[in-house]
């Protein structure tokens, strides 16, 4: 083969994958852990824990970042709370208290809301593509009257030569996702007022 037909042959290759990772939706079933350590201050006590995807919208972006393209990225608010729910459990366990699912009064408790998830179109050099993804959640602590708010941030970006498949974006949401939770139960003021 010449150089030239080669040369063809290798962009109908990057054009057609391209436009097979435009074809149709992602739906995503991301399933984040935290790895944080988190502090220890619990001594048995119960602590009623609620995880919530407050999210209005399932999808969360597009794979081209057009906001008219079919090529969107979905992630279910009643799929993913179950799942952030087991990991504030997990949290909560971890920190030497009893979670439970049910309240009384004076009792402490914390929630856990996901606010935002959004996968965006980030800037990149020219022929490299580059998604941009952000979650923010919010843990609320409840104690002897006090209440403690903290707001986390998580922030990815990353750049591809080829359009990421559902694979790799759901590793993408999977990992924003985890980060967000670490920031979250390793802040040592949620664990005190809990403990309080």
């Amino acid at each position: 083969m010449t150089t030239r037909r080669l040369l063809g042959l290798g962009i109908l290759l990057l054009a057609t994958s391209w436009l097979a990772g435009c074809a149709g939706p992602h739906y995503l079933q991301p399933d984040p852990k935290r790895s944080a350590k988190v502090p220890a201050v619990g001594t048995g006590q119960e602590v009623s824990v609620t995880a919530r995807d407050t999210r209005e919208e399932a999808v969360i972006g597009t794979r081209s970042g057009s906001a008219g393209s079919t090529a969107v990225i979905i992630v279910d608010p009643g799929e993913l709370a179950p799942r952030l729910q087991a990991e504030a459990e997990r949290a909560v366990r971890d920190m030497g208290f009893r979670p439970t699912r049910d309240s009384a009064p004076g009792r402490p408790n914390l929630t856990l809301t996901l606010k935002r998830l959004d996968y965006g179109r980030g800037d990149a050099p020219p022929l490299v593509g580059s998604a941009s993804l952000v979650a923010v959640m919010e843990a609320e602590a409840r104690n002897d009257g006090t209440t403690y708010t903290g707001t986390y941030t998580a922030r990815h970006t990353q750049q591809y030569a080829v359009r990421p498949d559902r694979e790799a974006n759901q590793a993408m949401v999977e990992e924003l996702l985890s980060d967000a939770l670490d920031r979250a139960f390793r802040d040592p003021e949620l664990a005190s007022l809990l403990a309080r």
